[in-house]
């Protein structure tokens, strides 16, 4: 049997996308001219900083000893992300951040705030709370 070549190509169009996360919901962030930011994001931001996750991560979140979070996020689920930041993922180097009141506190922040980044809403760079 043959199978006609739309079928084919739709197939394949399904099985591409079948990886990549959506965002049915508005993004956890809110963004002005890519270096504006709600005050949830802000906090996320200041989160990465205190943190110094950029010596792994690099400056715009594209990655050096660690991986490339610009590209992670575009995959990662929240909670896989959650996970990876609290517990670790020690035989890659990646500390783990559950005993971090500040990072703790600010999980969703984070997410938040490197979503904005992977989604390139977010410029890399410093950013300041929006109305302000």
């Amino acid at each position: 049997m043959k199978i006609p070549t739309i079928v084919i190509g739709v197939a394949a169009v399904l099985l591409a996308g079948a990886g990549a996360v959506t965002h049915a919901a508005p993004p956890p962030y809110k963004v002005v001219d890519g270096t504006k930011v709600d005050g949830q994001t802000l906090a996320g931001w200041k989160t990465w900083r205190a943190m110094a996750c950029e010596r792994c991560h690099g400056a715009a979140q594209e990655g050096m000893v660690g991986p490339s979070l610009v590209t992670s996020l575009k995959t990662l689920t929240p909670d896989e992300f959650k996970n990876t930041v609290l517990h670790g993922r020690i035989v890659k180097g990646m500390p783990n951040f559950d005993g971090s009141k500040m990072v703790v506190d600010n999980i969703d922040n984070l997410y938040a705030y490197l979503l904005g980044r992977s989604d390139g809403a977010i410029k890399p760079g410093r950013l300041e709370e929006i109305g302000k």
